[in-house]
């Protein structure tokens, strides 16, 4: 029997505990590669152990998901009361205690295959706000029967292109991000694959490219695409020469071809794979693909989500997209670790590594572009800088390079100009190992800022040492995020304080840490874990 990793379990337990303080409807974020079948799974099984007369739905939009997700549950409950409902897998199994189901099968089907106590949605930033859709309207009248049904939603990417973060503003279908597991941690625990990036020498130019519903003009971003088709595809080649499994993301079909065309051109076995194949076939380059028959797949809309081939080591990125959910998607493809796979190479051809952030610590969509403080950063914002030796992206504050262990001197800058080589580390983060230390006090006050809302300043005393954290409750977006997650970190209840007064009145519901484990951040120190085995009170 599968057993969950640790910051599986952590999620789980995160999502009971915010039920159990009246919370509703939660989103846990897991990145891709960290084992979301396994968490829903468990989930399932959990629950219906708990309360046998519960009726559980697990929706999703792919059928390859849906069996999936099936295939998990019986994995590690061969009994499971579960069935199909998906006119994709050829199965209606409508009266199920656990039903996975394609929302384009059952969304018109309510009457027959429901009520249902909780609905699970898988890749659940695909739910549109509109009650228009077929997500709307399946959700709405499953709501209908069961007036109290609570929704979880599993996602790598909380946010929308069309209306930003999953658990904010008008129409949010979810309250609250309970658990969101963090890229850098589980890579360090051997849990995903470290990824690397190397400066490419071509770009795509999309300063002629117009944009519609939010993001590039399809037909006029497939055009600027086939420009640097065989510019890029020849350093890809080269890049990839020692890699065992290429994807490559692509602008358009005719885009997806023509790179497929020019790679098999220099002897590599390569294939396109678009939407509008028929299943059979698209099917059978993907079974080529996964037994290394196929050394490269290309693709468009398709490959990004659901998409399990563990041995992926080279992932380019062709396609300009302003959705940083479709970024994240794409490059967690190389994210599965594997026999053999030391990292995988992220090649970044479109700008988009530089546009969204380091895929740990990337801006959300619907942000504007805002960096810290709210403010827009400028297209050409340095965030990263190319090692000397090997031409790998590194973080601006990163001494070693990880890649060739090139060392740099304080005076030596970043690369800065106009060419490709502007692009962003994929990981944000130089991995040093974390310090532990004993929490002898805390306290917490409030901080004001000219022309900020105020937060609550942290402090925590380690020693001699003293480490600042600052929770901004009375913010929009991540900062509200962090505060949030914070609060339940330390023990605090929901609902959680919306003001830095209502904090502050409040903080005797939280537990002190017993120790912090640190790590440098510049030339501050960033908190990268706690533990709690004893309770103190809050400092006054």
């Amino acid at each position: 029997m599968l057993s969950l990793r640790p910051y599986q379990r952590e999620g789980l337990d995160a999502l009971y505990r915010y039920w159990q303080n009246g919370g509703g409807n939660g989103l846990l974020v897991l990145p891709t590669g960290a084992g979301k079948s396994l968490v829903l799974a468990s989930l399932v099984k959990e629950l219906l152990e708990q309360f046998p007369s519960f009726r559980i739905a697990v929706v999703t939009h792919s059928r390859e998901l849906i069996v999936q997700n099936f295939g998990e549950i019986l994995k590690i409950w061969p009994a499971a009361p579960a069935g199909i409902y998906s006119a994709g897998v050829g199965r209606r199994d409508a009266r199920a205690k656990v039903l996975f189901c394609g929302v384009q099968s059952v969304h018109s089907k309510v009457a027959a295959v429901g009520p249902f106590d909780l609905l699970i949605v898988d890749e659940a930033h695909l739910i549109p706000r509109s009650s228009a859709t077929m997500y709307g309207r399946f959700i709405r009248d499953l709501l209908d029967q069961t007036p109290d049904m609570r929704i979880v939603g599993l996602t790598a990417t909380p946010y929308r292109l069309d209306s930003g973060r999953l658990d904010e503003g008008e129409g949010a279908m979810f309250d609250d991000i309970v658990y969101d597991a963090n890229v850098v941690d589980l890579i360090d625990a051997g849990f995903l694959s470290p990824l690397i990036s190397r400066a490419g020498a071509s770009q795509i130019d999309v300063s002629g490219v117009h944009s519609r519903a939010g993001d590039y003009v399809q037909g006029e971003l497939e055009t600027a695409a086939m420009k640097v088709v065989k510019e890029a595809v020849g350093e890809l080649v080269q890049f990839g020469a020692d890699r065992r499994a290429w994807l490559v993301f692509c602008s358009g079909v005719a885009h997806a071809e023509a790179v497929a065309a020019e790679i098999r051109s220099h002897g590599v076995e390569a294939q396109s794979v678009d939407g509008s194949m028929d299943k059979a076939t698209r099917d059978g380059l993907i079974a080529r693909f996964r037994a290394g028959q196929i050394r490269c797949l290309t693709s468009v809309n398709v490959l990004s989500i659901g998409f399990n081939v563990p041995h992926v080591d080279l992932v380019a990125l062709m396609r300009p997209t302003k959705s940083t959910g479709l970024y994240v998607q794409q490059v967690g493809r190389g994210f599965r670790t594997a026999p053999g796979k030391g990292n995988a190479l992220i090649l970044d051809y479109a700008g988009v590594v530089r546009r969204h952030g380091p895929v740990d610590a990337v801006v959300g969509e619907n942000s504007g572009g805002a960096g810290k403080g709210g403010k827009r950063e400028a297209d050409d914002t340095v965030r990263a800088k190319e090692c000397p030796e090997c031409q790998s992206l590194a973080a601006l504050n990163q001494r070693i390079c990880k890649v060739c262990g090139h060392e740099w001197k304080v005076e030596e800058k970043p690369k800065h100009d106009s060419h490709a080589d502007d692009a962003t580390p994929v990981l944000s983060t130089e991995r040093v190992p974390p310090k532990m230390l004993p929490v002898v006090e805390w306290g917490l006050i409030r901080y004001s800022k000219q022309n900020s809302p105020d937060s609550v300043k942290v402090t925590i005393y380690a020693g001699v040492q003293s480490f600042n954290e600052w929770l901004a409750f009375a913010y929009g977006g991540r900062g509200r995020q962090h505060a949030c997650e914070w609060w339940v970190m330390h023990g605090g209840v929901t609902p959680f304080p919306k003001t830095t007064e209502e904090a502050l009145q409040r903080k005797a519901e939280l537990s002190m840490p017993a120790t912090i484990s640190v790590k440098p951040d510049g030339k501050y120190f960033t908190i990268t874990s706690r533990t709690f085995d004893r309770k103190a009170e809050v400092a006054a």
